[in-house]
């Protein structure tokens, strides 16, 4: 573990910023909506596009918005029905570049535990913590070692949903 942070409002932006920068291999996203990725940068969708075409594989899983797992946690957070409009507005932006070569969209139906956020062999862990919304939850920033198993242990959970995860019917417009 490089760092833990008490929530995810103090992960440095800049942080975020350097390790998509960085990647070079692969950029994994696993979250019920990541609003806050495209608000926080308005060239994240160019930047992916970029990645994508330069060789990276950008994998972005987001939670079905009908979904009966999606409008459990908008209850279990006091604010029915705000996470799927959550992922309906984030949809606009992940739908210009899905489909585009490397990049994959697709939506999962889950109990996310945890969001995860992998950089090739970083990666940061959003902690889901019951009733309290992803901002204030713990992140762990991981990075790969070579015979630690707790970076390994979140990239196979990433699989694990990968595996069940599928395209939502209209989703893919690449532009």
């Amino acid at each position: 573990m490089v760092q833990l942070y008490s929530r995810r409002s103090s992960v440095p932006y800049e942080l975020w910023g350097r390790l998509i920068e960085r990647a070079e291999k692969q950029i994994d996203i696993l979250a019920y909506a990541g609003l806050f990725l495209v608000e926080q940068d308005p060239r994240l969708i160019d930047t992916l596009r970029q990645k994508a075409a330069g060789g990276a594989k950008v994998k972005i899983l987001l939670g079905d918005p009908s979904s009966p797992a999606i409008e459990r946690k908008s209850v279990e957070e006091g604010a029915t029905g705000v996470m799927a409009a959550k992922i309906r507005q984030v949809q606009q932006y992940y739908n210009r570049i899905d489909g585009a070569p490397g990049v994959t969209v697709l939506y999962h139906e889950t109990t996310l535990y945890n969001s995860i956020y992998r950089f090739d062999d970083e990666m940061l862990v959003n902690m889901h913590v019951y009733g309290f919304p992803a901002p204030h939850a713990p992140v762990m920033h991981l990075r790969r070692l070579n015979g630690g198993d707790l970076f390994g242990t979140y990239a196979d959970s990433f699989d694990r949903v990968l595996s069940a995860s599928y395209p939502l019917p209209g989703s893919g417009v690449a532009a």
